[in-house]
């Protein structure tokens, strides 16, 4: 399939890649001292893991279904700063350029983050 025309879930690999790019980013979250506190009380990573490649598969196009709570359920009460959200997606861009995904997918999954910032930012 020619690139240009692949949906974002395409040009991400897949679940492959998506799996791929959501572990980096993971580690990076377990790695990163404004945010690594929040990932350290999570019960089930297991499921934490799963619910986000499933969530980022879902989003980027692919055949998965997502389960999970929606963005605002997820994120209400947790007081989610606004240097905490640029420091996620910070830590997703930097997933993506170490998996290898070109600058324009890495700013095309940036505008979709951007946009989720209502959803998470002091909800």
């Amino acid at each position: 399939m020619n690139q240009d025309h692949a949906n974002l879930y395409d040009r991400l690999g897949r679940r492959e890649g998506i799996t791929r790019i959501t572990r980096e980013l993971i580690k990076n979250h377990m790695a990163n001292p404004l945010v690594n506190i929040r990932y350290g009380q999570v019960d089930d990573m297991d499921r934490l893991e799963r619910n986000v490649i499933d969530f980022f598969c879902m989003g980027a196009g692919g055949p998965e279904t997502y389960g999970g709570r929606d963005m605002l359920t997820t994120h209400r009460g947790m007081n989610i700063s606004e240097q905490e959200f640029v420091t996620v997606v910070d830590d997703a861009m930097a997933a993506l350029q170490t998996c290898g995904v070109d600058a324009p997918v890495r700013n095309e999954v940036l505008a979709i983050l951007w946009s989720l910032k209502g959803e998470v930012v002091r909800v």
